[in-house]
């Protein structure tokens, strides 16, 4: 989108992005105001807005945050036939530090953004339909941080009731607790006594059901019974961990499939967005990391970013020369 797709609009609709409710300011061509007011963050309320613009003409909705919380906006927007733009966070502070005031108010940050649109149109960028990838990317990639947040609490629970009722099995299983043939183990035989009673033949079966590759079962069933002999004493308090043992293997075998699921979601998503090969054809770049790059950088700058890894050389602007 350049500044020349803006010589048309009739007026340009600035929505100050709210989690509950957004500030709407419209200025019309010639800089009167047409709207301001605050608005929820509704499709019924922002429809009866929009088509009451467009009966001036032309409509170009501006927003400061095209996803997330700005999602539904600028989905309502393109659905009642008005253009789309963001302006981006930094110029939104820079223009707002040159208008009069010094408070922040979300009426104030809707007529900077509207003022802009109307004066400085090539300060917007454009929501392409590319956007939207992103916004689902943005969404799935934090729900995968919750996932990961939780599958790392969930075994740090784990190693940490491993080391206070057998420290040498958790030497062992510790470093491997996400495997999930150690996991399925762990589910099976909780504590140190089940294990025991199961014996190095029966550990080793239950690991190769839950992972039938795995080639070194029958040495890590080796190593838990040879861990399990270290120890002749029962610590206070091994029955009930051993129960709990078992109910955070099952947590965290979960927390690691919905993992799974997700970054199969993931990479269909990123695969989907034309930016994906460029992306995924950087070095150390995989599915996650390309993801995460996308969502995180923007659209606008991932091939500049592809272009500085491909040539290595820095992006540096241009600089108008002097005398």
């Amino acid at each position: 989108m350049t500044s020349n797709d803006f010589t048309s609009i009739d007026v340009f609709c600035a929505l100050d992005i709210g989690k509950s409710a957004h500030h709407g300011t419209a200025l019309l061509a010639d800089g009167r105001t047409t709207f301001d007011k605050a608005l929820p963050n509704g499709e019924p309320q922002l429809r009866e807005l929009f088509a009451r613009l467009k009966r001036k003409g032309k409509v170009l909705v501006v927003v400061d945050q095209p996803a997330s919380i700005g999602t539904l906006a600028v989905t309502v927007a393109r659905a009642c036939g008005c253009e789309v733009a963001y302006l981006p966070g930094l110029s939104m502070r820079r223009l707002a530090d040159l208008h009069p005031g010094t408070g922040k108010t979300d009426a104030r940050d809707a007529y900077v953004i509207a003022d802009a649109a109307r004066t400085m149109p090539h300060l917007l960028h454009s929501i392409d339909p590319d956007e939207s990838v992103r916004a689902e990317l943005t969404m799935v990639l934090g729900h995968d941080d919750d996932l990961a947040q939780d599958a790392t609490r969930t075994s740090n629970r784990l190693r940490g009731l491993l080391t206070s009722i057998h420290p040498a099995l958790e030497r062992v299983l510790g470093p491997r607790l996400r495997h999930p043939a150690v996991l399925a183990l762990l589910q099976a035989y909780g504590s140190p006594a089940q294990l025991a009673q199961a014996g190095t033949e029966q550990i080793a079966q239950v690991m190769l059901q839950a992972a039938p590759r795995m080639r070194s079962a029958h040495t890590l069933a080796d190593q838990i019974t040879t861990a399990l002999a270290e120890q002749t004493v029962r610590v206070p308090g091994t029955g009930s961990a051993g129960e709990i043992v078992s109910g955070l293997a099952e947590a965290l075998a979960v927390l690691l499939k919905r993992r799974d699921i997700l970054e199969m979601r993931v990479a269909a998503l990123l695969e989907a967005h034309p930016l994906a090969k460029g992306l995924t054809s950087m070095p150390g770049v995989a599915v996650r990391t390309g993801a995460r790059i996308l969502a995180e950088v923007g659209g606008r700058r991932v091939d500049v970013l592809h272009a500085m890894l491909k040539h290595r050389t820095l992006y540096q602007p241009g600089h108008e020369q002097t005398a």
